[in-house]
């Protein structure tokens, strides 16, 4: 069982995809760090050795931010643009896109399920 950053990598997967299970990693850092191990994009994880696991380990714990620590950094980076109160920062208080995405239509996935709102009532004309 290959564990790399407390995560259980599958098995029976290329090494290149096995690695992109790790939070902060892609598909092409999964590729740049087997380069840099040494180790071919092809080579199942179940047929790693010590050397490869110790080779990645080493060099995703030198190189890179993943797992626990990206997603707490990512966190504080949002909410120091909450504390002073920018545009990006009041975009995510009110739930909305932040990127200059369009909200007349789209962009459910931030504003969540519609809410129907009831229309204006016509009045009665002579």
């Amino acid at each position: 069982m290959a564990r790399i950053a407390g995560i259980d990598l599958p098995k029976n997967k290329h090494g290149e995809v096995g690695l992109t299970y790790i939070y902060g990693i892609g598909s092409s850092t999964a590729r740049k760090i087997l380069a840099a191990s040494g180790i071919a994009f092809t080579k199942k994880v179940q047929e790693w050795d010590d050397d490869d696991l110790n080779a990645i380990r080493k060099y995703i714990g030198d190189n890179m931010t993943i797992e626990g620590e990206l997603r707490s950094e990512k966190q504080l980076n949002i909410k120091r643009l909450l504390d002073i109160g920018c545009y990006r920062g009041l975009r995510h208080r009110k739930g909305l896109p932040v990127r200059g995405q369009r909200t007349r239509t789209n962009s459910r996935t931030r504003k969540g399920k519609r809410r129907t709102v009831a229309g204006k009532k016509k009045t009665p004309t002579k």
